[in-house]
């Protein structure tokens, strides 16, 4: 596998679709550029974001729910596959190297999440974390606006979903498990696969797969329900681990695991094509058409209740296969449900006078 630019899945910048004038980033010029040694070092800018609101309304059918919150635009996890990307270029932004090195912060997250709860409108019920960009990439380290929005859910007892690459979330545990006490909280670890050098290459900046399976297992041990989504499987490259993820999944204390295919929505198709071509040249016929296999042909369908299973022999196989690795290791198909009737917003309003 050659080497791109140290920590960075994109290389490129695609045109953004919204904008008339793209600025071509040429590989020996690419702004911002340290050079440590051999190696390229592409520095990480932050912004401030201005939103006057916090929660996302999802108008998608296909999802099991109807808010998320997203304290950061942008990624620095820098997941090559992210679905997620062409959403920078609402911002003027390119769906590559920007979406990763480029990121927004909503510093008064906090602040807006609990002005969304005091609201007479809002009816509780469940809030997903990362709907779109990891609530725990490397800035919430420093931030912590994950943290403070947690103390917010907690505040009023509305139930919350987690879901991250990001072993950061284990910091956050003492929240999570009082949350979880009363049924609040439940957490999802992404693990896409359990080779070093793939996850290397692919989400750069996210951590190690082992590293996320301890994470399963600290949460379990403490009581918050935490299942693994594998994901998102990328057929010829990732679909052979489905059977050992399951495993590890279950001895680590998973109670289900859930699947989901690689998405190339807009740019990504572009950005997805030329990491395969730079990092598994020899792989890269068989990925690709394995991909058309289960999208119809294309690279990509958009469809509602197709574009997370695929289409054809390659998505029934590879649910075959998942079915029986979790029934062999114990797991079902439990769903969490959980709690709205513990919210609490006139105690916190009669405090305000």
């Amino acid at each position: 596998m050659e080497s791109g630019i140290k920590g960075r899945g994109a290389e490129i910048n695609p045109k953004n679709r919204f904008e008339k004038i793209h600025l071509e980033i040429l590989d020996d010029h690419l702004q911002h550029l340290e050079e440590t040694g051999e190696e390229r070092i592409l520095k990480t800018e932050f912004f401030n974001d201005h939103s006057k609101t916090i929660l996302s309304k999802n108008e998608s059918p296909d999802l099991g729910f109807d808010y998320s919150i997203n304290p950061y635009k942008g990624c620095e996890h820098g997941c090559i596959y992210c679905y997620a990307r062409p959403t920078h270029e609402y911002l003027g932004f390119s769906s590559g190297i920007d979406f990763e090195t480029k990121i927004m912060i909503k510093r008064n997250a906090p602040e807006l999440l609990e002005k969304e709860f005091q609201s007479k409108s809002w009816k509780p019920q469940l809030v997903i974390f990362s709907g779109n960009t990891d609530c725990y990439q490397p800035v919430e380290r420093k931030l912590q606006l994950t943290r403070k929005c947690l103390e917010v859910f907690l505040k009023y007892k509305n139930p919350v979903g987690m879901i991250t690459k990001n072993a950061l979330i284990k910091r956050d545990s003492d929240i999570l498990q009082e949350l979880a006490k009363q049924g609040l909280s439940a957490v999802t670890i992404s693990i896409t696969t359990l080779n070093k050098d793939i996850r290397r290459v692919m989400e750069p900046r996210t951590s190690i797969p082992q590293q996320r399976l301890d994470t399963v297992k600290y949460l379990s041990d403490l009581g918050i329900p935490v299942g693994v989504n594998i994901g998102p499987i990328i057929p010829g490259l990732t679909d052979e681990e489905i059977p050992d993820l399951v495993k590890a999944a279950a001895d680590n204390g998973a109670y289900t695991t859930n699947t989901i295919l690689l998405r190339l929505p807009w740019q990504v198709k572009e950005l997805f094509c030329t990491w395969v071509e730079t990092h598994f040249p020899a792989r890269k016929e068989k990925i690709l058409n394995r991909i058309k296999d289960v999208r119809g042909g294309t690279l990509y369908n958009s469809n509602f209740g197709e574009r997370f299973k695929g289409e054809g022999k390659w998505p029934e196989l590879i649910k075959q296969i998942h079915d029986q690795a979790r029934k062999k290791n114990g797991l079902g198909m439990k769903k969490i449900s959980l709690r709205t009737d513990l919210f609490d917003r006139e105690f916190y309003q009669g405090r305000l006078f």
